[in-house]
């Protein structure tokens, strides 16, 4: 075949496996591994001495595991730091997002920014004809669509990717389920055959969220207000660190009743919070900004997801003169400022927005 296709190696099994494959398919092929966090370099950002200098993110165990792994395969593996621009277009949206009440999705920017954008340009430096990530994801005929494992597909995450940064994109894990992706890397002695799935958010790692965002965002208490009855029922923290729908770990009030968090008033710095009736978390349309449409395809009506294990969701879809676009559905529950709309048809995936705003019956609702 001869083409030379980069690879991004992030230290982890799938990754590992794409690039095993890509080699068996007959490319020429290379790895590049992203370094995107220093917890040192963003601690003389902010000129804050006092914030833990550990290491976040393992980066250094995973860059050693990409080495091993692109070792046994043969390949060469080059190393890249995004430091800066990881800070300036991912984190710095992460913070301004929480400022705002919102709940943001860092690792769709992350995508958009870093991994087909900035890894693109330095990919080509290397003379790739194509690059290639371990995401869970296929390019057909030119349209971005689902890949066979639907419990690992991430096209949730590729959503904000233009059609233009989709050219040259090999998905090599589009069509294999999880379970051969680690069979597959012990039967070729990759180190990282059974290393575990990074989750979360990288520069967050291990560390609790809340120990780690008071570093960088001032936590100001406020009050906890019974939305039903407009009663003031205990004290909340800060509220970045709570999202629309969550009812784990709220301990307001010394509260033993089951509630439910379901609106935040910025100006007030109030925290809406229901007991027991979960109504007010539902909502039949909402309006997505931040609009990327990856294809040909405009429809009027589609499925869209709200959050990435949710199930789709029937939508009607208006585009507004602003470039927004009103997408209606029936009653779905936690749909949530900060978060993306991602719209599929069938089984591809034309793109999606950011959830601006959230409404029932035609009315903003007042407390999202």
């Amino acid at each position: 075949m001869g083409k030379k296709v980069v690879i991004g190696m992030s230290g982890g099994v799938d990754s590992s496996v794409a690039a095993y494959l890509l080699k068996e398919q007959g490319y020429e092929v290379e790895g590049l591994f992203m370094r995107n966090w220093d917890s040192l370099v963003n601690n003389d950002i902010l000129g804050n001495p006092n914030i833990d200098n550990q290491n976040i993110c393992p980066q250094e165990q995973d860059y050693n595991d990409a080495k091993k792994v692109c070792e046994k395969l043969g390949i060469e593996l080059h190393r890249v730091d995004f430091v800066k621009e990881y800070w300036d277009y991912v984190f710095t949206y992460f913070l301004d997002e929480l400022k705002k009440g919102r709940t943001p999705n860092p690792d769709i920017m992350c995508n958009k920014y870093i991994k087909f954008d900035y890894f693109v340009k330095e990919a080509k430096k290397l003379g790739a004809d194509y690059i290639a990530t371990g995401h869970y994801a296929k390019m057909e005929d030119g349209y971005l669509k689902r890949s066979k494992d639907q419990n690992k597909d991430q096209t949730y995450f590729l959503s904000q990717l233009s059609n233009k940064q989709l050219e040259n994109v090999i998905f090599p894990l589009g069509d294999i389920e999880k379970k051969d992706v680690r069979l597959i890397a012990e039967q070729q002695g990759l180190i990282t055959a059974n290393k575990k799935d990074s989750t979360g958010i990288c520069f967050i790692g291990e560390r609790n969220f809340k120990n780690f965002l008071k570093n960088y965002l001032p936590a100001q208490p406020g009050d906890v207000i019974d939305i039903a009855t407009n009663k003031k029922v205990g004290e909340h923290i800060g509220l970045m660190y709570y999202t629309i729908g969550q009812r784990k770990g709220l301990d307001i009030g010394g509260n033993k009743e089951k509630m439910f968090v379901v609106g935040k008033d910025l100006e007030k710095n109030v925290l809406y919070i229901s007991f027991g009736d979960n109504e007010y978390l539902y909502s039949d349309s909402c309006i997505i900004d931040t609009v990327n449409i990856n294809c040909d395809l405009r429809p009027s009506k589609c499925t869209a997801k709200f959050r990435y294990r949710q199930e789709d969701v029937p939508v009607n879809l208006e585009y507004l003169d602003d470039g927004n676009i009103l997408v209606s559905y029936d009653k779905v529950k936690s749909v949530t400022p900060g978060q993306a709309c991602v719209l599929y048809v069938d089984d591809i995936c034309i793109g999606g927005g950011i959830i601006k705003e959230v409404r029932k019956s035609n009315e903003k609702l007042w407390y999202l």
